[in-house]
């Protein structure tokens, strides 16, 4: 008698999609660090908050969604919801106050950065050896809560603080983009392996 093949998991297959999330944040993060290398004389809080606030609304738009629908478990989808939702919020203030300062770009980058980076990183903490991502998760997770924690103790100097975020940008950048090809190799070998078809 034939044995049915059971129906494919259909969050296991979505979770196999996962590196397009890391693919997607490596573009924009990188996209805001050229931003910041390549625009000279021009690092006023202004152009700080502007920058910022695009980065943090499409980042987190990206995070958010692409996160709840390619994701595995449905708590680390939670996390990085809400990680989506404190990006969007602080972009949207940062473009709506371009007008406050300097103080403001540093609240907002640190609290946002505190926030952010302890929700990945404890993700990454929560998941390791569970989901290929974590390790992703937690590097990223504690370079941005090093950000917070840096720019806490900088002095208030619209170069430096921008340059740092900008600095944070391209090592995150570069990182995502090398997690998201590792994810993406890992799930082709996953796909190519035998019986991998029948598998629930």
């Amino acid at each position: 008698m034939a044995t049915a093949v059971p129906a494919q998991n259909p969050s296991v297959h979505a979770h196999s999609r996962y590196w397009v999330v890391p693919t997607i944040r490596a573009i924009v993060a990188l996209a805001a660090g050229a931003v910041i290398t390549f625009t000279r004389d021009a690092h006023t809080p202004l152009f700080g908050l502007v920058v910022f606030g695009l980065f943090a609304i499409v980042d987190g738009l990206a995070t958010g969604i692409l996160s709840w629908l390619f994701a595995g478990r449905r708590l680390t989808r939670t996390l990085f919801a809400v990680q989506g939702a404190i990006g969007v919020i602080a972009g949207v203030l940062s473009l709506s106050l371009t007008g406050a300062g300097l103080g403001l770009f540093l609240y907002l980058v640190t609290v946002w950065a505190a926030l952010t980076g302890f929700l990945e990183l404890y993700s990454g903490i929560r998941e390791r050896g569970r989901d290929a991502a974590a390790r992703d998760w937690l590097i990223t997770g504690a370079i941005t809560a090093v950000l917070a924690l840096v720019l806490l103790f900088v002095p208030a100097d619209a170069v430096l603080a921008i340059g740092l975020f900008g600095a944070w940008a391209v090592i995150v950048g570069v990182f995502q983009g090398i997690g998201a090809a590792t994810l993406r190799s890992a799930s082709r070998a996953t796909a190519d392996a035998p019986g991998a078809e029948s598998r629930p």
